[in-house]
């Protein structure tokens, strides 16, 4: 039985802003009022496990238990089946430098490497997104979503972040790149974890 969430605040164990937006966006229709990391001044932890449940654990868990509220974190990223995964978990890592994230260099890697190996197409990927919710005293709930679709080159469109400008969602003839940000919110992967949050953690 899944426990359910009874408090009207719930904190984001995110120093995101665009996902802080987005929850807050998908939730408000529950009554719920979203406070994200940085409000707290709280540490980001670092994410030691190779999947996306595991580190999203690690998050939630250490938001938990150093504000004493409810938290709900996320991890995701993209996997390439023609990468075997990669770069999933480690979707952000590949966009890392020391100036910060640069996901335009990530995804120039990303078409270079199934270049590289030919890779034939469509080039199957999907978004993946798990949401863990950890209370205080420990107890967690796990709600995983999915997007599948493919990588396109060259990259389409400056909305949304990360890859979204080479991912073509099933069924639809533009990248996550192009759609509107609220229309893809409808859609995307982690839509699919909101929607089984919310089914459990408040239905």
């Amino acid at each position: 039985m899944t426990r359910k969430f009874a408090g009207d605040r719930l904190l984001i164990a995110t120093h995101n802003a665009g996902k802080l937006e987005e929850m807050a966006h998908l939730l408000a229709p529950h009554g719920v009022t979203v406070v994200g990391a940085s409000e707290l001044n709280l540490q980001e932890p670092e994410e030691t496990e190779d999947t996306f449940v595991g580190n999203a654990r690690i998050k939630a868990h250490a938001a938990a238990k150093a504000t004493g509220l409810p938290a709900l974190s996320d991890d995701s990223g993209i996997e390439i089946d023609a990468l075997n995964g990669a770069p999933g978990v480690y979707t952000a890592d590949w966009a890392e430098t020391p100036d910060g994230r640069d996901f335009k260099m990530a995804m120039e890697r990303t078409h270079r490497e199934l270049e590289a190996i030919n890779a034939p197409r469509p080039r199957k990927a999907r978004f993946c997104c798990t949401l863990v919710l950890a209370w205080p005293d420990g107890h967690d709930e796990v709600f995983p979503g999915v997007m599948e679709g493919q990588v396109v080159w060259p990259m389409r469109g400056d909305q949304g972040h990360g890859y979204d400008p080479v991912f073509q969602p099933d069924g639809y003839d533009q990248t996550f790149g192009e759609m509107d940000r609220w229309e893809k919110n409808k859609i995307s992967h982690r839509a699919d974890a909101v929607r089984k949050f919310v089914a459990g953690c408040f239905g």
